[in-house]
């Protein structure tokens, strides 16, 4: 019943039809480990299907559930992909692309996935709204810990083991108040004060697969999502420095668009069936789930599963980047409604940044032996 109702999605959907380079790039990753410019297309080419199939069986499932939750649910299984290949980075010790995959992930989703989602929408409805309230809610959940990560930065004003030992000691504590935080604000939009994010019953809903099946395919798709991603990632340094782009570049834009895939799938689809809460609680709420749950988990991680602890110390450009997002963000969703234009102001503030990432120069000064791009990406 299962399999039947997926494979007759497959077959009316030709997007769907690029499975099939899903088994190739696992077999090419075991067969060709060192062909990373060939791995990188073939991991794209797999990550966009297996992401509209995510965005079929979580509209199945918000349909039951409401947008609200479902917009909850698509934001964390989206963000299981990145959790995976910051584990994994982790692991290693490599907490210069833990912190770049935190911060690239929460500018891109306050960003392009909303602003996206707007433009989406506004192209075929002339005024979308959604729920303020909510909005409002993950916008300040998001500027909250903005400020927690800022503060080891800003107080981190030397270099010195007495600072180093004082900033894992204040990252850890702070870690875990985010973390409450978090809990707190599920319990009182899912919970307490439920009625407060309800959506209005609009927008186009299609026929809605069985709930078995959209469990299913969610479950399944979501694991393949992760083991195509650590692919992508694993290629990606070798193949994008062959097309000419910087390592900042690479952490902060390419890994987060391709890392969020599955998220941006649901999120336009959404907002094209004038159902813009879906679309909203996906962006905001897995921007406001990475700084308020899945940073701080992987502070606490460090100190089991890595050689060194890490910290939530970020680079200033980090920083900046992350307080514009959420000053950004917290400013366009004020009104609860939305158009095309809106859309666009929120892009160009994403593509300002991108740009600015993409042509930072190789070096601070002619005497410097440090880059401007391992200060975006490598500097803790």
């Amino acid at each position: 019943m299962v399999m039947g109702s997926v494979v007759k999605e497959i077959r009316d959907n030709r997007a769907l039809w690029l499975l099939v380079f899903v088994p190739i790039v696992l077999a090419t990753e075991h067969l060709a480990p060192e062909a990373h410019t060939m791995l990188f297309l073939l991991s794209v080419l797999a990550i966009f299907p297996l992401a509209v199939l995510l965005s079929h069986a979580t509209e199945g499932v918000a349909s039951r559930m409401g947008d609200a939750t479902g917009g909850l649910l698509n934001a964390t299984l989206g963000n299981l992909t990145e959790l995976v290949i910051a584990l994994a980075a982790l692991q290693a010790g490599q907490h210069d692309l833990v912190k770049a995959s935190i911060a690239g992930a929460i500018v891109t989703n306050t960003l392009f996935l909303l602003g996206a989602s707007f433009l989406v929408g506004g192209l075929k409805y002339r005024m979308q709204e959604f729920n303020r309230v909510n909005a409002r809610f993950q916008s300040t959940l998001l500027f909250v810990a903005t400020i927690a990560i800022l503060i080891p930065s800003a107080v981190s004003a030397a270099d010195s083991v007495t600072m180093s030992e004082f900033t894992r000691k204040l990252s850890v504590g702070l870690s875990l108040l985010l973390i409450v935080v978090y809990g707190l604000g599920l319990l009182f939009s899912q919970k307490t004060h439920r009625e407060l994010f309800s959506s209005p019953e609009i927008g186009e809903h299609g026929p809605a697969a069985p709930m078995g099946v959209a469990l299913a395919t969610l479950a399944v798709a979501t694991l393949l999502v992760a083991l195509v991603s650590e692919i992508f990632v694993g290629s990606v340094q070798q193949a994008a420095t062959s097309f000419g782009m910087t390592p900042a570049f690479i952490g902060f834009i390419i890994v987060a668009l391709v890392g969020g895939a599955a998220e941006m799938a649901s999120a336009f689809s959404g907002a094209r069936k004038n159902r813009l809460d879906l679309s909203v609680g996906i962006a905001l709420g897995s921007a406001a789930q990475i700084a308020l749950f899945v940073a701080p988990v992987l502070v606490l991680l460090s100190y089991v599963i890595g050689p060194t602890p890490m910290d939530l110390q970020f680079w200033p450009g980090a920083i900046v980047m992350m307080f514009l997002a959420a000053m950004t963000v917290v400013l366009v969703t004020s009104g609860g409604h939305s158009t095309w234009f809106i859309g666009v102001l929120l892009l160009m503030v994403y593509l300002i940044l991108a740009l600015t990432l993409y042509l930072l120069p190789p070096r601070t000064s002619a005497s410097s032996e440090v880059s401007y791009s391992q200060v975006f990406v490598s500097k803790a």
